[in-house]
Formats: C-alpha cells, structure tokens, sequence
C-alpha cells in the first residue's frame, strides 16, 4: 500500500471523492469564520482547499506524513502553514487549534487512538475534533464496487471493510476511547458522475492505496479479469456513483 504517489495520481483516484466530501465535513464539524484548523493527514488539499476557503490561509495548519503530498498542498496553498507529520505524533503545543479534523485518515494510522489522542491534545478544551472514513464495511463507499468485484474473483481479498472506523458506531468507539466527550455520529453523502468506464476504472491503476495496490499484484491476466467484472457490475455510461462516509465530532478537554 502507498498514499506516497505523485498527488496528481492521488487526485485522479480519491480527489474525485474527498472533494465533495469535504464541505460536509466542515460543515458537520461547524468549522466557521474566526477559528484556527488543523487538518491531519491532508494528502494534496481536499479538506485543506475547504478550510483556507472559510477562515483564510493563514487560519489553516495541514500536516501529513507523505512528502509528495506535503509538497503538493504546499504548492496549492500559499499561506497554509504545511509540515510533514504522523497524527500520532503532531508538532503543535496544547490546545493550539479550534477545531481539528481528519478526513478519511484514521483508518490508516498506525495507532488510531493515539492519532486522535494527539488531535484532542492540540484541539482548546471544548474545541472540536471531527473524523471520516468511508463505509467500506457496509458496502457504500466510493470503491466498494471495485471491492465487490474483486471479492467475487478472491474470497481473501483485504477490501478495507475492517479498517478502523469503517462501520457504523466504530467512529464512536474510537474517539471514546481517546478521552472525547459530546462525542456525535453520522453519515455524509456524496454523488460524482462518470462520464465512461475507462474514466472511473483507469485510477485503480495508478497504485494508490490499497486498492491500487492489489491491483497491481495481479497478472495480466487477473487484471482483466477485474477490469471486465467491474464493468459487467456497474451501470452504463454515464452513471452516477453514490457513496457515504461515517463521520464523528467529539469535544476535547
């Protein structure tokens, strides 16, 4: 597994998907004019572009661990104060920021309770810590056709479906676990259009994630296999893909 490609192959992949994605989880974690974020494991800038776009640059810190992704968001948001850094272990004093958020990040730390440990640490008592991760245990996520497909091919296919965080309540647990209170729960949605096949299937070549991963541990032969099942399983062209995220929000202190 990597998440340490070239950001444009990342956007290709997943920056379709955590775009539309990230207003609502500014919106569920009540990021507002006048605050200070933090935005932990922020790729390229999905949730980084969102935040700068409602307090401002200079308002906005993004840390990830990925330096491709680190230049990346540095490059796209001047003024954003952007540094390379694991969640569990993040460069800030206590209770630096009003509200810090994690989109689609804790199911790949290392540590997930310590990873928002550290979030609710540099988050001002009473501030807020806000999470999401898709819902590849209930089968709605944006890759769980891609998932399914290759389930059918591999019984023992690792889909992500046990990724912290992926099913409903597990959110909950974790940032309970992390010392949250006020802790609150919900899934957000979004719809992306594809235009063709080959436009929604070619990022799954590109090696990102998991999902790419696998892909690329196949032969030829497999791949095509894969590649022709998606299709058969997903609707003509031009089709609309519908997916969720299950979000958290809890309060530090």
């Amino acid at each position: 597994m990597s998440f340490f490609s070239r950001a444009d192959a990342y956007d290709r992949f997943m920056g379709r998907y955590s775009v539309p994605l990230a207003p609502s989880l500014a919106d569920f974690a009540a990021v507002s004019p006048g605050q200070r974020a933090l935005d932990v494991g922020c790729g390229p800038g999905a949730l980084t572009s969102e935040l700068a776009r409602r307090l401002g640059p200079e308002a906005v810190s993004a840390v990830d661990p990925s330096e491709p992704f680190v230049a990346a968001a540095q490059e796209r948001h001047p003024g954003v104060s952007v540094q390379r850094a694991a969640a569990e272990d993040l460069p800030f004093e206590d209770e630096t920021f009003d509200v810090t958020l994690a989109q689609l990040v804790v199911h790949f730390m290392a540590d997930p309770i310590a990873g928002l440990r550290e979030m609710a640490r540099v988050t001002r008592i009473g501030g807020v810590v806000a999470a999401s991760v898709w819902d590849h245990f209930g089968g709605r996520g944006p890759l769980s056709p891609y998932w399914d497909a290759a389930r059918e091919l591999d019984s023992n296919v690792d889909d992500e479906s046990q990724l912290a965080g992926a099913r409903e309540g597990h959110l909950t647990e974790l940032f309970e676990s992390a010392g949250l209170r006020e802790i609150e729960e919900t899934a957000l949605a979004i719809r992306v259009e594809h235009q063709t096949f080959e436009e929604w299937w070619e990022p799954f070549t590109l090696g990102v994630g998991p999902a790419g991963a696998y892909v690329a541990s196949l032969d030829e032969t497999r791949r095509v296999q894969l590649r022709d099942l998606c299709r058969e399983r997903l609707p003509s062209a031009p089709f609309v893909l519908e997916a969720r995220a299950w979000a958290a929000r809890g309060r530090a202190g």
